[in-house]
């Protein structure tokens, strides 16, 4: 796994939450970055699983996990993961006091019936 594969090492998070759950006011159980143009997406744990959405849609295959402590890869193309890769721009996670599942304030209370 290398830059010359569509990853942008200088490209920012779009944000600290999956933005279309932001946009529409749902939830996440877990997030992760795109590393071709920085789309935070939610999980496949997640209900509406926003992060494989974007690679399908966009083309670009792989990401990180954008969260506190986790530095992995996952390449949608060939179902591969990846311990290390390259160093992506900061920050590398969302807050550490954003609560898992979030955010905060929108997250049901039967949320874990609800994870994919």
């Amino acid at each position: 796994m290398t830059t010359s594969n569509g990853i942008d090492p200088d490209v920012p998070p779009s944000g600290t939450g999956c933005v279309e759950c932001e946009a529409t006011g749902g939830w996440w159980f877990h997030l992760r970055r795109c590393a071709g143009c920085g789309h935070i997406g939610c999980c496949d744990d997640s209900p509406s699983k926003h992060a494989t959405a974007h690679a399908r849609t966009s083309g670009h295959p792989f990401i990180q996990s954008f969260e506190p402590g986790e530095d992995w890869f996952w390449d949608y193309g060939t179902s591969t993961l990846y311990e290390t890769g390259p160093q992506l721009a900061p920050p590398h996670s969302h807050p550490a006091d954003q609560p898992v599942p979030g955010p905060a304030g929108r997250v049901p209370a039967d949320w874990q019936d609800r994870l994919g």
